[in-house]
């Protein structure tokens, strides 16, 4: 559990840095960075659709269910029968 609580605070202290550093960027040099940004993000959209294309491209079709066979009323099953008639 020790080494969990280090790696929440390594990637907490990482987001904050980060943060900092964007801002910092993004007052330095605003119109480059924010054209950066949005290309990353429209590019990362594009990629997960090109991706869920790809994966039903070339998943193949589920094998079609067949439901298991009923009995009808009017069978009977063995040993049912009255006996002694």
């Amino acid at each position: 559990m020790n080494k969990d609580r280090a790696i929440g605070a390594a990637i907490l202290a990482g987001s904050v840095v980060g943060i900092v550093v964007y801002a910092w960027l993004v007052y330095a040099f605003p119109v480059v960075v924010l054209q950066v940004t949005a290309f990353v993000a429209v590019a990362g959209v594009l990629v997960v659709l090109a991706w869920i294309g790809w994966t039903m491209v070339t998943t193949p079709p589920p094998v079609p269910f067949e439901p298991e066979p009923t009995f009808t009323q009017t069978e009977t099953v063995a040993g049912s029968e009255q006996k002694g008639q």
